[in-house]
């Protein structure tokens, strides 16, 4: 017996970031929420699943229309075996207010109790409870059953667990707990990158979502496949799902002296990430950093860098494409030849940023001076100092940049 492990579909949620500007065709983007999950599904009956398991958000929001709900009925009908399936954070019971009679093959959990469906020709019992708003700060696991006897035990819960803080806390709960319940396998879902909690007896999943929609989600997406032999799990496979792929590239320019090596290097890190992405199309966040002679170039000519990114691109692939450029580049720091005076005058520099009204002063210019960058260049500046420790790394370069144009030469 085998059974399908997803979360986190967002059917119908937009790609973001990508609207407004144009760069990828809309024939790429159409739709990649929904033919991932017919990828799902496609993948469910090619293994001959015995069942699939959706934990949550199944839904991004509540439907601007009713053709979400009908395409997700009819991959239902086309499923044609038992699907599962909690309510989220996203599409909480309050959150979804349009509604169709679900296929008979889906079965929902309740949002006021905690429920089990047994599956007696499998041998299956399944636990789990909805999420009646969006925000549920209580752990919904301690509501959980005690497993049943003689059965494959799985938990359904959309939690964020453990999480450091990378994701909104919702039904947080502690791997120790869930592994106290005595179920066989928990099936989780909220956070978007897979994680295996606890890799066996019993197994903690987070298949992650089955599409990335934006820059933070790069990497492969899809769902997890389960082997069931004799009522114990024997194998936990990650499957992939999605249309499109993301990726964050960062280009090393140390070192770089003329634009043509920038773009050699720009694209032979754009090819090594195309070869990753297995032939789907790419959309990549770019940063370029490091020490060059060209960074007064770049930093005076937005527009021409990121048309130089766009133009790497299209020289590796006709499916890659270039979402947004940061420029972390820096002039190169040389030994300056300094007297006894300029050592002293950096010396006193560099310790002004010990004054507390110094650093105030400093932050606070620094905050105007980045809210007077035009937007629209399609190029991610990096974000103004925030604290004495962002300062401190700059202070180096400014030094550098000051002592240049005190002793005449070129910055």
């Amino acid at each position: 017996m085998k059974f399908l492990h997803a979360a986190d579909i967002h059917l119908d949620s937009p790609l973001t970031g990508l609207s407004s500007r144009g760069t990828v065709p809309e024939s790429v983007t159409r739709h990649c929420t929904r033919r991932a999950f017919a990828n799902l599904i496609d993948l469910a009956i090619a293994q001959d699943v015995a069942f699939v398991i959706i934990a949550g958000d199944l839904y991004d929001a509540d439907w601007r229309d009713y053709s979400t709900g009908l395409f997700f009925a009819g991959e239902m009908r086309r499923l044609n075996r038992p699907c599962f399936l909690i309510r989220g954070n996203h599409d909480a019971r309050s959150v979804i207010t349009k509604s169709l009679v679900p296929p008979p093959n889906v079965q929902e959990f309740s949002s006021r109790k905690t429920e089990t469906f047994l599956l007696d020709e499998l041998g299956v019992a399944l636990h789990g409870r909805s999420f009646p708003d969006r925000a549920v700060p209580e752990d919904l696991s301690a509501t959980y059953p005690a497993p049943v006897s003689g059965r494959l035990n799985i938990g359904i819960l959309h939690t964020s667990a453990e999480d450091p803080g990378e994701h909104e806390t919702y039904a947080p709960c502690h791997v120790s707990g869930l592994i106290a319940k005595g179920y066989d396998y928990w099936a989780l879902g909220h956070i978007h990158q897979r994680r295996a909690l606890h890799p066996g007896n019993p197994w903690i999943v987070f298949p992650g979502n089955i599409q990335g929609r934006h820059a933070r989600e790069t990497g492969d997406k899809g769902c997890t496949l389960v082997d069931v032999q004799d009522g114990r799990i024997t194998d936990v496979q990650h499957r992939t799902t999605d249309v499109l792929r993301w990726a964050s590239v960062s280009v090393a320019l140390d070192g770089a002296e003329t634009m043509t090596e920038i773009a050699a290097r720009l694209r032979f890190e754009l090819s090594a990430a195309h070869d990753q992405a297995g032939g789907l199309p790419l959309i990549v966040r770019v940063t370029l950093s490091g020490a060059t002679e060209r960074h007064a170039e770049l930093a005076a000519d937005p527009l021409a860098i990121d048309a130089e990114c766009r133009n790497a691109a299209a020289a590796v692939s006709g499916s890659l494409y270039i979402e947004r450029v940061r420029l972390e580049s820096r002039m190169p720091l040389r030994p300056l030849d300094q007297d006894g005076s300029a050592a002293d005058l950096e010396q006193a520099f560099l310790q002004a940023l010990d004054d507390p009204d110094v650093q105030q002063r400093l932050l606070v210019e620094f905050s105007a001076l980045s809210a007077q960058i035009p937007s629209g260049s399609g190029r991610d500046m990096s974000p103004p100092p925030r604290d004495i420790n962002d300062l401190r790394a700059l202070a180096p370069e400014a030094w550098h940049i000051v002592a240049r144009a005190l002793s005449g030469e070129p910055a």
